[in-house]
């Protein structure tokens, strides 16, 4: 049986490898064989150390990735799919759902409330005397 900081050890190094690789598909036979460990072994230690599989995992940082890239992304036409295909989701629907599921809303809405956000503070310090005109 794995002991605890064994197994951070092991997820660490795993979530490390899957990091550098974030937009190229990852197959989790590559991380066990980088890593000297069985498939068995990982998922134990990811279970066990996040609460999901290493590909859950990997799904969901690549989706937070992509959230942090649209909330700063100018809201041109065409934005999500970029940021969507910059993170490795090529099937778009497919990442709507999971996004939606993930955050609560699209990443549209993302971009959009980014949008909104942005211009509110604009209008909010426009809006303002000059602090040194007091």
């Amino acid at each position: 049986m794995m002991m605890k900081d064994t197994r951070d050890a092991t997820v660490r190094r795993a979530t490390s490898l899957l990091r550098e690789q974030a937009v190229e598909p990852v197959r989790l036979r590559d991380v066990c064989e980088a890593i000297g460990m069985s498939e068995r072994s990982l998922r134990d230690a990811f279970y066990r150390v996040c609460g999901m599989s290493p590909m859950r995992f990997e799904r969901l940082q690549r989706l937070t990735d992509a959230r942090r890239a649209l909330q700063t992304a100018p809201p041109d036409r065409g934005a999500v799919t970029q940021v969507a295909i910059q993170f490795g989701f090529f099937e778009l629907g497919r990442f709507a759902k999971s996004y939606k599921a993930a955050f609560g809303e699209t990443p549209s809405q993302t971009l959009r409330s980014h949008r909104t956000d942005t211009l509110n503070s604009a209008a909010l310090r426009s809006s303002q005397p000059p602090a040194d005109a007091a």
